[in-house]
């Protein structure tokens, strides 16, 4: 038994010797460590590229983190393998010198095999703590689509809550304001084409008719107006070439807010001050209002509990939809079928069936545990719902038993919206964020913000507008402005 104490003293000197030369090794790697990054940054200034010099020393530190990661691992790879060896020659010469008792020998191996998987957890910890972190460090440098903000819009007085494309040619873009006013504008210039006057309260949702230049607007005033416009595209100014930017997901941005000063708005901006149609029976706020597919009725939403349906063309109330718990926050229309869809502060959303103009169904769903502040159909047979619960939810028409997908984020989610053509969800912030996200709740990008660029305020409602080329995303916010972006998504992630 001495002789096994002095072999044990040995093995036990011979690790300690092995540690040590490590922890040199370590320290020697880490003195030249500056040494080799500056003479890497060196090199990388000496070569031509065309990556700004800001980025590629970025790059640089992120790699360089990546190769100290490895080297970390590899080197407490090497040491747990060393230990390894260690315990199982001191084992195995443990057990030769016990009489093949078998009990003896199923203790050595239980006490064996406990040890070596203590190890192997111990190292199965170690490199998916690393690797999480070189994964995250990509994920900041990574990006599946090419944003590019193309103009601002600016000239109302209030937060803008609502935007609205227009289906019939010229397409133009509408706003709804807190500041009482809806505007038209000129999606290339940026010019205000019209103003409309008509509400005594805060405007909360512009929807254009699909086929004709009508306007659907719901007001603070507990009515909602159709009026008609005409307007006349002013000549595209040249615009100076701007640089694409990748929506990466860290992009640095500023706190400060800009003064609150007062906008001036447009003064040459012709205006409409008389609705064509007043439709009222509302007792609270209305909300949201849409336009069911050919255009012969429309919905509302209001903060009184209920959505009606109204008849265009006579103005009178067909149906009262009934059975929310609480205020209403929004409603749309399926684009080619007979559907309605409102939500709710009482967290549930309700789809609303006039498919048999004999009756109507109604489905409640209860998939948000907060206000559901948007829910959209899609051209295939989804809904959309988005929730200050900070979720989006994908669900099937065909079983709305459970979401197909689920997007969980960091912030409350306003007015969502789908493009039809390339199957994106835009998520509008309460953070001042916008964030894409393909149908499956894959991440596509983040829209740039910094000081320079992007919303200062909550942004309300976005809204896809398929048939333009230069600007195809819209947003808008309380910073009383509109964006129109270009989103560029690879065909290949489209397919997917």
């Amino acid at each position: 038994m001495p002789a096994e104490s002095g072999s044990s003293g040995g093995t036990a000197r011979q690790v300690k010797q092995k540690r040590k030369s490590h922890s040199l090794s370590i320290r020697r790697t880490n003195s030249t460590e500056q040494e080799r990054s500056n003479l890497q940054r060196d090199m990388l200034e000496g070569q031509d590229s065309k990556l700004p010099l800001p980025l590629r020393n970025n790059l640089l530190d992120l790699f360089t983190q990546i190769e100290r990661e490895f080297e970390n691992l590899y080197i407490e790879n090497l040491e747990l393998r060393r230990e390894i060896e260690t315990l199982n020659d001191r084992l195995t010469g443990e057990g030769q010198t016990v009489d093949g008792a078998d009990l003896a020998k199923g203790a050595l191996k239980t006490k064996a095999s406990h040890s070596t998987s203590q190890l192997s957890q111990k190292l199965k910890t170690t490199y998916k703590a690393s690797t999480s972190k070189i994964v995250s460090s990509f994920k900041a440098t990574t990006s599946r689509a090419v944003c590019q903000l193309v103009r601002e819009y600016v000239g109302h007085r209030d937060g803008i809550w609502d935007l609205g494309i227009t289906r019939t040619q010229p397409v133009v873009l509408g706003t709804a304001s807190a500041d009482h006013t809806a505007m038209l504008w000129s999606i290339e210039t940026g010019k205000c084409l019209l103003k409309y006057l008509g509400h005594q309260g805060s405007v909360n949702s512009i929807k254009f008719h699909p086929t004709e230049q009508m306007a659907l607007t719901a007001s603070g005033d507990q009515t909602a107006h159709i009026w008609r416009y005409m307007v006349q595209l002013p000549t595209p100014q040249p615009v100076a070439e701007q640089q694409q930017t990748p929506c990466e997901d860290d992009v640095d941005f500023s706190d400060k807010d800009e003064a609150d000063g007062e906008v001036e708005g447009p003064n040459d901006c012709p205006s409409v001050r008389l609705a064509t149609t007043t439709l009222r029976s509302h007792q609270g706020v209305v909300i949201a209002a849409d336009w069911l597919v050919g255009g012969k009725q429309v919905v509302t939403a209001s903060w009184d509990r209920a959505a009606n349906l109204y008849d265009v063309e006579t103005s009178e109330l067909v149906h009262s939809l009934t059975g929310h718990d609480q205020e209403l926050t929004h409603c749309c229309t399926h684009p080619t079928q007979r559907l309605v869809v409102t939500s709710s502060r009482d967290t549930t959303f309700r789809l609303w069936d006039f498919r048999d103009p004999s009756i109507h169904s109604v489905n409640v769903f209860q998939g948000h545990t907060e206000t559901v502040t948007s829910a959209v159909f899609t051209l295939g047979d989804n809904v959309v719902s988005g929730s200050d619960d900070r979720t989006v939810k994908v669900w099937d028409l065909k079983n709305m038993r459970s979401p197909i997908a689920t997007i969980r984020t960091d912030s409350a989610v306003n007015r969502i919206s789908v493009s039809a053509n390339q199957k994106i969800i835009a998520l509008p912030h309460d953070n001042r964020q916008v964030r894409l996200f393909d149908m499956s709740g894959v991440r596509l990008a983040r829209l740039p913000l910094s000081n320079r660029q992007g919303h200062r305020r909550m942004v309300c409602c976005s809204v896809w507008c398929e048939d333009n080329v230069s600007c195809n995303l819209f947003t808008c916010g309380f910073d009383r402005q509109a964006i129109g972006w270009n989103i560029n998504v690879p065909a290949l992630l489209q397919e997917k």
